[in-house]
């Protein structure tokens, strides 16, 4: 068993394609959310089935699983939400690897940035693109924008 702990920000602007190495492409979805989180993604060329616990604070216990790609396309047709599809990028920056997500289609425009911790009191050092703490604000997992995408929001 894993246990995810993780920080997500808003950017304040573009200076991370500076530093960012080619993005991966990943496409996912949500087969059932009843306080835990199971899902499908495939990321570029490979598929992986994913468990995920209702988070504590910044922290959840997480399963992951690759899985072959043809049993992920099949699982596609039972998901009831939209896929998020994103580019991700991974830059490492003083210990600490940062997960951009540049979001496409329903969820365009979005751009937020993840780095997981050892412990939640762990200090991790920020980068100078990094704006707003959204770690709270539910309105950025990934399955709140499958079933309310970015560019529906009002706010």
């Amino acid at each position: 068993m894993g246990v995810e702990i993780e920080r997500k920000f808003l950017l304040r602007n573009d200076d991370w394609r500076k530093v960012a190495p080619k993005g991966i492409r990943m496409a996912q979805w949500y087969l059932n959310e009843h306080g835990n989180t199971i899902r499908v993604r495939i990321a570029d060329d490979k598929a992986y089935l994913t468990i995920k616990s209702k988070s504590v604070g910044i922290s959840r216990m997480e399963f992951e699983y690759e899985i072959p790609l043809a049993d992920a396309k099949e699982l596609m047709n039972l998901t009831q939400t939209p896929i998020v599809d994103k580019f991700r990028y991974k830059i490492p920056y003083q210990g600490h690897v940062w997960e951009v997500d540049e979001f496409l289609g329903l969820n365009a425009g979005l751009v937020v940035a993840e780095v997981e911790m050892k412990c939640e009191d762990e200090e991790v050092a920020i980068p100078d693109w990094i704006g707003v703490d959204v770690s709270d604000d539910r309105r950025y997992r990934n399955t709140y924008l499958a079933k309310c995408p970015y560019s529906t929001w009002t706010d």
